[in-house]
């Protein structure tokens, strides 16, 4: 039997991967640079957004079984993730 929580994080991967596809599928159908870099800006929201929230669930699902200090040192490394992201 497979786990609610892997099964949240699995699902929300493979939408995040097919939307990527269903994405690069309309950048070639659009064939225009200006267009697929429209689409491609719109992409740039779901990266992180999936990270974070396949984090969260994951976070949620090993609450139990983590102490405090642990669960801050994983969101103290997703803080980082994020900055070494975001920071130009």
């Amino acid at each position: 039997m497979i786990n609610k929580i892997v099964l949240g994080m699995a699902s929300l991967r493979l939408m995040s991967g097919s939307l990527e596809i269903i994405a690069a599928l309309l950048m070639l159908r659009l064939n225009q640079v200006d267009k697929a870099l429209l689409v491609n800006s719109g992409l740039a929201i779901v990266g992180p957004l999936t990270l974070l929230i396949t984090t969260t669930i994951g976070l949620v699902g090993l609450a139990e079984k983590l102490s405090f200090t642990k669960m801050l040192w994983v969101g103290l490394g997703v803080t980082c993730i994020f900055i070494g992201i975001l920071k130009k």
